[in-house]
């Protein structure tokens, strides 16, 4: 989480990069927040007072929060992610109805320690932490959330996101988790000695913890003692189609009346490969990575796909430039965002040249005694930069409790 507070880190990069929440993941939130899992207070009726984002980053996910509580306090340890949620809100808030209804304040802070953004105990509805609360310390965090949520009927829900995967190569699966799992940089292919993983550069154990789920988080209990939590309805909740992605609870937790719920994959996205790109370019990893490694900014151009990458960027900022009459062209791509050779740029390629392989197989197949130009088609289209991917973010899990 250091990287992410630097100045140096491109929190605008990372605004426009990274993944949004879908509605129903709020959905089940708020859902939580009204109904829990097994509420004895009788009451129906919630308060919508106050809210709090803590890690809120951009705002991508307080955005979901507008219109909904009547106050929302954004927290973040980075002065730089707090201007660009400030921003975000404001701009939403000129074509959002609802906003005015909401009033929204920043505060620099972190997770652990709430005092200077919630002076007064007990005042707090919903806090929440989106794909932050890995960093987090749970000796200090479970007590500041136990201090701040409303008695009775305050919830706290923390989420993460886990690996990229695309849905529709799978094949793919293992070099994706080489290159973000690794341990140490791997050297490979006719470039030896070159790096393949970032791995070794995201700061532990919270990208462990990240990778497994949230399955390392201390339940309220085991922090605050089982006779004096104050929290309860502890519940895990995983997002995933896929079983086998669940990790499972340690011996402390298993025997426990913690609950592990699993429901269908929220996060399913359609993602152009230049959206691949720039979600890898705003990983911590990497801004430390290259700290470490300047040069690797100045290795030769990776010239695969090159000629198509430079010719669909034309197209799509010619499109774009059509559409808007040459207005509002703070969307438009730099061709140097396609260049370089650094280790996303390789990793990159190495996806669709994957992607590429995959495809041909497939058409190869499709086509045996066939025509052969669903083939050629199924090529044209995986080498197009900006051309729609099937579904990424697989899985999501939230821990939650209710005060």
């Amino acid at each position: 989480m250091s990287a992410f507070a630097k100045s140096t880190f491109n929190t605008a990069t990372y605004a426009t990069s990274r993944p949004t929440y879908p509605p129903r993941l709020f959905e089940h939130i708020f859902n939580y927040y009204v109904n829990g899992r097994s509420r004895e207070d009788g009451q129906k009726d919630r308060q919508w007072e106050r809210a709090v984002d803590v890690g809120c980053g951009t705002g991508q996910a307080t955005s979901h929060l507008t219109g909904r509580f009547k106050n929302v306090v954004c927290v973040d340890p980075s002065a730089g992610m707090l201007q660009k949620a400030r921003d975000h809100l404001v701009v939403n808030s000129r074509s959002d109805p609802q906003a005015p209804n909401t009033h929204f304040s920043f505060v620099q802070g972190s997770a652990e320690d709430l005092h200077a953004a919630l002076p007064e105990d007990g005042s707090v509805d919903l806090l929440i932490a989106a794909q932050a609360c890995h960093w987090f310390d749970w000796t200090k965090v479970w007590p500041e959330t136990r201090r701040v949520l409303r008695k009775g009927s305050g919830v706290a829900a923390y989420w993460v996101y886990g690996e990229i995967r695309l849905t529709n190569f799978p094949s793919l699966t293992p070099l994706i988790t080489e290159f973000w799992q690794g341990p140490e940089p791997q050297s490979g292919g006719s470039n030896s000695g070159v790096p393949k993983s970032l791995g070794a550069y995201f700061q532990r154990p919270g990208r462990t913890i990240l990778e497994r789920l949230l399955v390392d988080v201390p339940s309220p209990s085991s922090v605050l003692g089982a006779s004096d939590c104050g929290l309860t309805d502890f519940q895990r909740a995983y997002f995933t189609d896929e079983k086998s992605l669940i990790p499972p609870l340690d011996a402390s937790e298993s025997n426990s009346l913690t609950q592990a719920v699993q429901h269908p994959t929220l996060m399913r996205f359609s993602w152009r490969w230049i959206d691949i790109l720039g979600y890898v370019r705003t990983t911590s990893a990497l801004h430390s990575y290259h700290e470490k490694f300047p040069e690797d900014l100045q290795s030769p151009n990776d010239t695969r796909f090159l000629e198509r990458d430079l010719a669909d960027v034309k197209s799509f900022n010619d499109s774009l430039e059509k559409q808007s009459g040459g207005e509002n062209m703070t969307a438009t791509l730099d061709p140097v965002f396609v260049g370089g050779g650094d280790i996303v740029m390789r990793f990159w390629k190495d996806l669709r040249e994957g992607a590429r392989r995959e495809l041909l197989e497939s058409a190869k197949l499709d086509t045996t005694g066939g025509d052969d130009d669903s083939g050629v088609a199924s090529t044209k289209r995986t080498d197009a930069t900006l051309d729609v991917l099937g579904s990424s973010f697989t899985f999501l899990s939230i821990v939650s409790a209710v005060n």
